[in-house]
């Protein structure tokens, strides 16, 4: 498979982009590079090899969820500097 500079105009068109004549020969040599490189990959015998989804073997750690009591609107309210009725009141940040 090869790209030609009809498909990177096309892809441009899509994009919104606009390349110049020498720009079109650049993008279309360095995509093909990019095919060929894919191509190379499937080349490489993977037989027996497991599908990887990190190539780090570290295990997340997780600690065990406990179901609680939420914290009483009093009590979240004590020590808010302001407060409407049962709302945290803060200043206005949009203008």
């Amino acid at each position: 498979m090869s790209v030609t500079e009809k498909d990177v105009a096309y892809i441009a068109e899509l994009a919104r982009l606009s390349f110049t004549d020498a720009e079109k020969k650049k993008m279309t040599s360095e995509l093909n590079a990019i095919l060929h490189y894919v191509e190379k990959l499937n080349e490489v015998d993977t037989q027996g090899i497991e599908p990887l989804s990190s190539i780090h073997d570290q295990v997340n750690v997780l600690r065990e969820d406990h179901c609680r009591e939420s914290m009483s609107n009093d009590v979240a309210l004590k020590n808010a500097p302001d407060k409407l009725d049962r709302f945290f009141r803060v200043p206005k940040v949009i203008g």
